[in-house]
């Protein structure tokens, strides 16, 4: 005889749950998968039971386990560089680096290399230029300057010309309006620049290639001017205590007298180029001659012993008088395609 059939009905007839089903002998449960609001309800994941701590465990089950959290919710995929320290607890990487004694030590290497390599680099930067002489040719002020501009363009009422010495150092220009500086031709030298540009664009004329080949050719002209000094000097063996930086003033002390005679040419036209270009020219050959007197052709000792000592005066003479003739020359190459 069969077994009866058991079903779970309710009032109406209709399963509650599911139906139970007889084949052969065996009774077979089908689920209903109830609606939820026209959505399937999401199978929700099961969690695997950790192994029982009595077996031995080969491999950790990490599957259910989540990466750690970085504090800006990012998941944190570095690896501990530092390792774990005693008791569990894993220290921070990156902090765990300078701790390692290697590490501290490579690191001190380093900052020794660097140290070293910033001595040499000094070292051989000053041979070829002292910074602290570099820095007494700008130690200049408002009152300075406004003394020099007026000697440079007026230099016929100066009386003494003879740099002042402090201890067998020279006074900052500062202190004497005799001592050559470089502010003054590095300011004049910019301005002179710019009113170039401004000339250049009143005549429409005016471009980038234009300005840069103006500003190239003013530097060429004093690089070689100073050059050409040196030379003359070690030639003629003239023996003079003018550095690189004092030819290097004197020459620039042109520019004044370039933006002089441009303004002129601007305002007035050629007639009052040509009258600034003969007054500033005539001042600047003064006052180059009257400044370089005292360092080239002052007597030394060391001059006034052997055969050729007679001639000594009048090699210096020349490079005095030389460089003081070509200072025209070199304001008119410059100025005179920017006033037309």
């Amino acid at each position: 005889m069969l077994p009866r059939r058991h079903k779970t009905l309710n009032e109406s007839g209709n399963s509650g749950a599911g139906d139970w089903t007889y084949r052969g002998r065996r009774f077979f449960h089908h689920t209903m998968d109830l609606p939820h609001h026209g959505y399937r309800a999401a199978a929700k994941p099961r969690a695997r039971a950790a192994p029982s701590t009595g077996e031995p465990v080969l491999f950790e089950d990490t599957s259910s386990a989540a990466p750690p959290m970085a504090p800006q919710g990012y998941y944190n995929m570095g690896y501990n560089m530092g390792g774990a320290s005693g008791g569990g607890a894993a220290g921070g990487g990156p902090n765990n680096l300078f701790s390692d004694p290697m590490a501290s030590a490579a690191v001190m290497y380093g900052s020794s290399l660097a140290s070293q390599g910033k001595d040499m680099v000094n070292k051989e930067i000053s041979r070829f230029m002292s910074v602290n002489k570099l820095k007494y040719f700008f130690a200049v002020d408002t009152k300075y300057v406004m003394k020099k501009l007026l000697l440079l363009m007026f230099p016929y009422t100066h009386q003494d010309w003879e740099v002042r010495y402090h201890r067998d150092t020279p006074l900052t220009p500062r202190h004497d309006v005799n001592a050559p500086d470089l502010y003054i031709p590095t300011m004049a030298f910019i301005t002179y620049i710019l009113l170039a540009g401004m000339a250049l664009g009143i005549q429409k004329r005016f471009s980038p290639e234009v300005l840069g080949l103006c500003a190239s050719t003013a530097l060429v002209w004093v690089i070689i001017e100073v050059l050409v000094m040196l030379l003359s000097l070690y030639l003629l063996t003239v023996h003079s205590d003018l550095s690189t930086f004092d030819l290097l003033a004197y020459s620039g002390y042109k520019y004044v007298g370039m933006i002089f005679t441009v303004l002129c040419g601007l305002l007035f036209g050629s007639d009052g180029y040509f009258v600034a270009l003969a007054w500033s020219s005539c001042a600047l050959m003064f006052f180059i001659v009257r400044s370089l007197r005292m360092k080239i052709l002052s007597s030394l000792s060391s001059d006034s012993m052997g055969a050729g000592a007679s001639a000594k005066p009048r090699f210096r003479l020349y490079i005095t008088v030389a460089t003081a003739a070509f200072q025209p020359i070199i304001i008119y190459w410059l100025t005179s395609h920017l006033v037309r």
